[in-house]
């Protein structure tokens, strides 16, 4: 059984398209009647758009087999007082969800990911922390890649506010254990015996995603189809606990792996 990620896993980075293979490999586990889930760290579309939008470029399952942080946030922030930080398309979701946008006393600062913040609201962010607002990430991914660039992902700005401010923060999505709990608690809608020492994760964000998910005894399967150009460019200087299991380059050499299937 499967958790499998959707950025740089499933899809490009660059242009949002299929990656070689992704296709095929959910038309395959479908096919066996392999459990799995698809799991994304997707903020800036409505969970149900997204979950549209991988349907109409060729992604074959049902959305009891999506999860992503917007699904979960009502059951982790409140709606008033959110000093909320990411592309435009997050805060006009977080609107629509019926959040409160405050930026003069805001309870809680909520970061999710965008490649043009600047220092101005780094230092508002401080301010806010310092004043006691609680600090939370819509996830905790390492980089953020776009445009053939790749910026300090979510993960990134919490540990440095963190850092800044010696607060603590809270996680909503991956690699937070409460989202992959509620991953296997879907999952175990298709598999009841459904457990993470059953799991292979595959992803391209062997610090976030990946590290997490092998702290709770899953497998994990790297790809370097998404964040890096290649397993040297992260996984040596990795402590050997959180190594990944398995590393692939993409889907399509993942499918192969498996039981000698070819595409």
């Amino acid at each position: 059984m499967y958790f499998i990620d959707v950025q740089g896993t499933l899809i490009s980075d660059e242009d949002k398209s299929p990656i070689h293979g992704s296709i095929e490999f959910i038309e395959y586990l479908n096919t066996q009647n392999i459990p799995y889930m698809v799991i994304t760290n997707n903020t800036k579309c409505a969970s149900l758009d997204f979950y549209e939008y991988l349907k109409s470029i060729g992604f074959n399952f049902s959305y009891e087999k999506y999860l992503d942080p917007l699904m979960i946030l009502e059951s982790r922030v409140q709606k008033e007082a959110v000093a909320a930080y990411g592309a435009t398309q997050f805060l006009n979701t977080l609107q629509k969800m019926g959040y409160l946008l405050d930026y003069k006393n805001p309870k809680t600062v909520l970061i999710a990911i965008k490649e043009d913040f600047c220092a101005d609201e780094y230092a508002q962010m401080i301010d806010f922390l310092l004043s006691g607002a609680k600090l939370v990430g819509m996830h905790e991914t390492s980089i953020y890649a776009k445009n053939n660039k790749r910026y300090p992902g979510v993960g990134a700005i919490l540990k440095m506010l963190a850092f800044a401010t010696s607060c603590s923060y809270e996680v909503v999505g991956k690699p937070s254990v409460s989202f992959y709990e509620e991953a296997l608690r879907r999952l175990r809608v298709q598999d009841k015996g459904a457990a993470f020492e059953k799991i292979t994760i595959i992803s391209d964000d062997v610090t976030g995603d990946l590290g997490g998910a092998k702290e709770l005894g899953m497998q994990t399967l790297f790809v370097t189809s998404g964040k890096y150009k290649n397993a040297q460019e992260i996984v040596p200087s990795l402590e050997d606990a959180l190594k990944p299991d398995l590393i692939k380059t993409d889907m399509y050499d993942v499918l192969q792996s498996i039981n000698g299937v070819s595409i």
